[in-house]
């Protein structure tokens, strides 16, 4: 079975001298929105030094790399500046990449062994639909982390409450949302990974809206952020008393993604375009 998959990728199975890396598009349904993954699929485990080069080398928010494993797939992400623990939308993509390029049938759930556990992934009504852990937060308490925030943001918050991934603070409106300019030296110095700022939409189409800066790990501004909906999903529910939401992350580039919490799982549905595929060349480790 992992022959054939490599083989419908177009190269020997026998060739360590060229990997194939895709670009996709996700959280989005037209090229050059939503968040860009790079996804690279592997025959197996491969040095993490290579890895991060490879993430540098694609200049992405986070690249994917997987390879078959029995009923499933290991899967790990890399941004620029580090590996990470948790990535939604270079999962979105990578299940994309699989059903797109037949090496899993689109009726086929999908199977991934993370650091943060069995990740899921079917498609849904022209949607990919990825099955994650709810990652509630808890109010910030510490009153001087809570104030250098603030300070960093420039805002005024509602609310500052952490995860183990990242914070995330309320401001009163999309529009003062929007207008955030964060300093962003300050900004990394006071972090370990992210800021996740959100508000109630002002838009009809939306339910709320987010932006997410993650300068720590070499992301200014994420565009589309998946695993910060696991978050915001529970978050929302028990500001609106919904389950169900509706979601826009207002970066630059933009993105969408439906949401919908089921006790201690979140639900993230989005779409991907793929933009590019390429060959990396000139390496000399072995796979």
């Amino acid at each position: 079975m992992e022959t054939e998959r490599l083989v419908k990728l177009g190269r020997s199975t026998s060739d360590n001298k060229m990997v194939r890396i895709y670009q996709v598009d996700s959280f989005t349904d037209r090229a050059f929105s939503g968040n860009p993954a790079g996804v690279c699929i592997l025959k197996g485990p491969a040095d993490d030094n290579w890895m991060h080069n490879v993430a540098k080398e694609m200049a992405v928010s986070e690249t994917a790399f997987l390879y078959p494993e029995k009923e499933g797939y290991c899967l790990r992400w890399f941004a620029p500046g580090a590996e990470v623990d948790l990535c939604g939308h270079a999962t979105l993509a990578s299940a994309h990449i699989l059903w797109e390029n037949g090496f899993a049938q689109k009726d086929e759930k999908l199977l991934f062994f993370t650091k943060s556990g069995n990740l899921a992934a079917s498609l849904n009504e022209g949607w990919i639909e990825l099955d994650f852990p709810a990652l509630e937060e808890e109010e910030e308490e510490d009153k001087d982390k809570y104030e250098e925030l603030v300070e960093a943001l420039g805002i005024e918050p509602i609310y500052i409450g952490k995860n183990a991934f990242d914070y995330l603070v309320e401001v009163g409106s999309e529009d003062k949302l929007r207008e955030v300019e964060p300093d962003l030296l300050r900004l990394a110095s006071i972090t370990t990974k992210g800021v996740c700022v959100t508000a109630v939409s002002s838009s009809q189409e939306y339910d709320f809206v987010s932006r997410l800066f993650a300068p720590a790990i070499g992301i200014p501004e994420d565009p589309v952020t998946g695993s910060t909906h696991c978050c915001l999903g529970p978050y929302w529910m028990k500001k609106l008393c919904r389950d169900t939401f509706f979601a826009y992350q207002a970066s630059q580039r933009g993105g969408f993604l439906k949401v919908q919490v089921k006790g201690d799982r979140v639900l993230l549905c989005g779409k991907a375009v793929t933009v590019f595929s390429g060959d990396i060349t000139g390496w000399t480790i072995d796979l």
